[in-house]
């Protein structure tokens, strides 16, 4: 079949069906999931009771899995369009098996803070996305009463910041800018040396911040997500507030998961994001939680930017951009090592798609291959090597 084909059934040996992997066809009509057939039925224009011509897309033993949904996502549009824009970024989704994105409110310029904002930002994105696009609001300094708009605008959720973005149009806010936010809510988320930068993050700066808000959970009984868990010690404060009734989740990124601080070479400064890329035992605790269901998902914190901004010319770790670019790359960074690790591709349809879609109230159309959903499939060979550069 040719690219660019329409295909209307997709048969292979190794559907992933709920918990079982499984020879079947998968029915598709109008861009969901008709029908599943338990096996792979050559006859497959018998199994329809209304005439209608299948164009079977026959991937032999290779996976079939639901497309990722990445909830974690920089696109940087409009404003910083020479960082990433939606026609690039939505493209290397589409190569990775992402099939949904959930655009951050920041590092666009303006950021998804108001309504007219959120508006501005949907209007760019329009018309060049080659995936299926959600958004996230923020929540800054005196912007309470844009909140409940743009929900109903349709946001998935709010991001916020409890030290300085990154970027100065879209401020931390303080603890009483929180207690605003949830009340609106209520009822309805050496230079050139590593070492330097990573010290100037330590992991108390995390553990702080999820005490806040973790508490501010608790008490308002407001659904609160931790974005790019970096640091393991602030589990156990996670842990505690679930148990007391909090609605928290967490999510970590295939950078912590892939990366160590101890491997960084001096004036690398590709490797630089927000929270710091921590030491190899760290990284052994992020695997072990998020194998303990303590994490609930794993995301891209996708953040591009020009290269000039990774100052790469004089190595400067507290000047550098601090984000990763790699989109395309999670499903195969997180498979390499989690199937070492005893994970199933079980496991991680529930972690990179069930979860994520969860999050932002999309597990009725997306994250699972069930009739009636949309049909956004993986097609990939879990045994196939190849090596990034």
């Amino acid at each position: 079949m040719e690219a660019g084909s329409a295909v209307s059934a997709v048969r292979s040996q190794r559907v992933l069906c709920g918990n079982d992997i499984r020879p079947a066809v998968i029915l598709i009509k109008e861009g969901k999931i008709f029908k599943i057939l338990p096996d792979a039925s050559p006859n497959v224009d018998a199994t329809c009771e209304h005439p209608f011509c299948w164009k079977v897309l026959d991937v032999g033993d290779m996976l079939v899995m639901p497309g990722i949904v990445d909830c974690h996502v920089h696109v940087n549009e409009p404003g910083r369009t020479t960082w990433e824009g939606y026609w690039t970024a939505t493209r290397a989704a589409a190569a990775g098996g992402v099939t949904t994105i959930v655009d951050m409110p920041l590092n666009s310029i303006p950021p998804t803070t108001t309504l007219s904002n959120f508006q501005e930002k949907m209007k760019a994105a329009t018309g060049q996305c080659f995936v299926d696009t959600a958004f996230w609001g923020g929540v800054v300094p005196g912007n309470q009463l844009e909140l409940q708009p743009m929900i109903q605008a349709g946001v998935a959720g709010f991001k916020c910041f409890l030290i300085h973005s990154g970027v100065d149009e879209f401020p931390h806010v303080t603890d009483s800018d929180l207690h605003e936010a949830m009340k609106q809510l209520q009822g309805t988320g050496n230079p050139s040396d590593y070492s330097t930068f990573l010290k100037s993050r330590p992991d108390i700066m995390e553990q702080e911040a999820i005490n806040t808000v973790a508490q501010l959970c608790q008490q308002y009984q407001v659904r609160c997500h931790i974005v790019h868990l970096s640091s393991a010690q602030p589990l156990g404060v996670i842990q505690a507030a679930r148990q007391a009734g909090a609605p928290l989740t967490v999510e970590t990124t295939h950078h912590y998961l892939s990366l160590a601080a101890e491997d960084v070479p001096p004036r690398a400064t590709q490797y630089k994001c927000c929270p710091p890329i921590r030491g190899k035992a760290n990284q052994e605790q992020l695997w072990s939680a998020l194998k303990a269901g303590q994490i609930d998902m794993v995301v891209s914190d996708h953040s591009p930017c020009t290269p000039d901004l990774k100052r790469l010319d004089s190595g400067d770790f507290i000047q550098a951009w601090g984000g990763i670019s790699s989109l395309q790359f999670g499903l195969s960074l997180f498979w390499t090592t989690a199937s070492k690790k005893g994970f199933s591709l079980t496991d991680t349809v529930r972690i990179l798609c069930q979860k994520t879609a969860q999050l932002c109230c999309l597990d009725n159309q997306k994250g699972s291959l069930l009739p009636g959903h949309d049909a956004d499939l993986v097609i990939w060979d879990p045994e196939k090597e190849f090596e990034a550069s």
